[in-house]
C-alpha cells in the first residue's frame, strides 16, 4: 500500500540527482530524494572536474561556500610509451580570472554541501534508503517506487532516475537494455597526499592555481582508455580507465594498470614521497551518443549518467549530468503547471529540451567516434604513441647522422607499422569522426 504521494520523486543524490531535486524544490513541488548511501557523496572518494558555468545556473553564488579545490589554470595532454611521454601544453593566466570556469573537487565533501542546498530548497532527502523496484500500474506507468524501509512504497507523479551507469532499476522494470560491456569504463583512482608547498612546486602552482594532465598511449596496453591526474589543494587524484569489455577481453587489471601508471618515470617524480590515503572504484559511461536509451515514458525520466550523457572526448561528465537534471525538472514543472498528466507524450518536451541544449548537440558531433577508438584501439593507443615517441627519440639525438637520414629513418618506420594506405585510412577515418 503506498503510504505517502510526491509531486516527484528523485533516486540517487549524484550531480544529476542533486541538480533535479534542487530545481524541483526550488518551483514549490512536493520532492522526495532517495540515496542509498550514508549521505549523499559517501561512495565518492575521488576528486573530479567541476564546470562552473552549469553549477551557476543552478546556485549563482556557490563560490561563497562550495568545497572546491583549486581553479585550473593548466592543461597537459601526454601521449605515453613505457618510458616516456610527448606532451602538449596549455597554460594561461586569463584562468586567473575573477570566476574561473573550472575547478577540481573532492566528490564526497562537494555532493554533500550539494545535498545541504537541495534539503534547503525544501526537498526531503533520505539516505541509506535503497529502491528496490520501480512501482508500476496495470498499463506499465509508473507511479512510484518500493524502498528497503518499513512501509517503504512512495507514490509519485513522475521518478526521475538519477541511479547511475549501471541503471538496475531502469533495468529491472524494463524500461532499458543493459547497459553494453563496450560502452562503459571502469575507472580506479587514488588520492596521494603531498604538503600544500611540495604539490605547488612540483606543478608550478601559485595560491589557488590547479593543473590537469590527461594521459593515452601504452599506459592502456592497447585497450581504449586513458590516465589522469588532478592537483587539490593538499592532494592529487590520480587514476586510469578503461572499457569493461577490454578488461575481459585482455584479462587486464584496472589496479594493474594504475601501479605501471604509477611507476611511469614521468608520473613517479610528481608523486614521490606521496601518502596514499583512499583508493575507489567507479562505473563511467563511454559509448556517446549512439548509447544514449529511451530517456523518458509513462511517469519516469532518466538522466545524468543512467542516460549514458558523457563527453569521453572532451571529459565532460558533471556538467552533462547537472544540467540534464535540471533540464528534467524544467520540463516535469512545464507540465505540472499545465495540470497535464505525466504521460510518456508529454514528458518528450524533456528530450526535446535537451536536443536543444549544448549537450545533445555536442554528443552527436562526436557520435561516430567512440566506436572508431574502439576498433582501432591497438593502433592509437599502442602503435602510434610508440611512433610518436621514436620520432621524437631520432629528432632530438645528436649523434652524427644527417637530418635527412633521419627523417627517412621515421618515415620508414611509420610505413612499416601502418603502411600508406593505412596511415591515410586512420587519418581520413580520425577526421570523418571529429565532425
Amino acid at each position: 500500500m503506498i503510504e505517502e504521494r510526491f509531486d516527484a520523486i528523485v533516486v540517487g543524490a549524484g550531480m544529476a540527482g542533486n541538480a533535479a531535486a534542487l530545481t524541483l524544490a526550488r518551483k514549490g513541488l512536493k520532492v522526495l530524494q532517495l540515496e542509498r548511501g550514508e549521505y549523499s557523496g559517501s561512495k565518492n572518494v575521488q576528486g573530479a572536474i567541476l564546470y562552473s558555468d552549469m553549477l551557476e545556473k543552478l546556485v549563482p553564488d556557490f563560490r561563497e561556500d562550495a568545497p572546491l579545490e583549486r581553479h585550473l589554470v593548466e592543461q597537459r595532454f601526454w601521449m605515453m610509451d613505457d618510458n616516456s611521454h610527448t606532451g602538449l601544453h596549455y597554460r594561461s593566466d586569463e584562468f586567473n580570472e575573477e570566476r574561473p570556469n573550472r575547478y577540481t573537487i573532492i566528490r564526497a565533501q562537494f555532493d554533500k554541501w550539494f545535498s545541504k542546498k537541495v534539503q534547503e530548497a525544501g526537498a526531503v532527502v533520505l539516505c541509506e534508503t535503497t529502491v528496490l523496484e520501480l512501482l508500476q500500474d496495470a498499463y506499465g506507468k509508473v507511479i512510484g517506487v518500493r524502498t528497503d524501509r518499513k512501509n517503504g512504497q512512495v507514490g509519485a507523479d513522475v521518478v526521475v532516475l538519477a541511479e547511475g551507469v549501471s541503471g538496475l532499476l531502469g533495468t529491472r522494470a524494463g524500461l532499458r537494455k543493459t547497459p553494453d560491456k563496450s560502452n562503459v569504463a571502469l575507472a580506479v583512482k587514488e588520492m596521494h597526499f603531498l604538503p600544500q608547498e611540495t604539490l605547488e612546486a612540483r606543478f608550478n602552482l601559485r595560491g589557488d592555481e590547479g593543473a590537469v594532465i590527461e594521459a593515452v598511449g601504452t599506459i592502456s596496453q592497447g585497450m581504449t582508455g586513458m590516465g589522469f591526474i588532478y592537483t587539490n589543494k593538499e592532494s592529487i587524484s590520480l587514476g586510469i580507465g578503461c572499457l569493461v569489455a577490454d578488461f575481459e577481453k585482455t584479462g587486464q587489471t584496472p589496479y594493474g594498470l594504475l601501479e605501471k601508471f604509477k611507476q611511469h618515470p614521468s608520473v613517479a617524480a610528481l608523486i614521490a614521497g606521496s601518502e596514499v590515503k583512499e583508493y575507489a572504484a567507479h562505473l563511467i559511461p563511454e559509448g556517446g551518443f549512439k548509447a544514449i536509451p529511451q530517456l523518458y515514458g509513462d511517469g519516469w525520466v532518466v538522466v545524468g549518467d543512467a542516460a549514458q550523457l558523457n563527453n569521453a572526448i572532451h571529459r565532460e561528465g558533471s556538467n552533462l549530468a547537472m544540467t540534464s537534471g535540471r533540464i528534467a525538472a524544467e520540463a516535469i514543472f512545464q507540465i505540472k503547471s499545465r495540470r497535464d498528466p505525466m504521460t510518456k507524450e508529454n514528458l518528450a518536451l524533456y528530450k526535446k529540451m535537451l536536443d536543444e541544449s549544448f549537450v545533445m548537440k555536442d554528443l552527436k558531433k562526436y557520435r561516430d567516434m567512440p566506436d572508431l577508438l574502439h576498433i582501432q584501439a591497438q593502433n592509437f593507443f599502442l602503435t602510434y604513441p610508440q611512433l610518436v615517441s621514436k620520432a621524437m627519440t631520432n629528432f632530438l639525438r645528436v649523434d652524427g647522422t644527417t637530418k635527412r637520414e633521419k627523417e627517412k629513418t621515421t618515415f620508414r618506420s611509420f610505413l612499416a607499422a601502418r603502411s600508406l594506405t593505412g596511415l591515410v585510412g586512420d587519418a581520413f577515418r580520425l577526421a570523418r569522426a571529429w565532425r
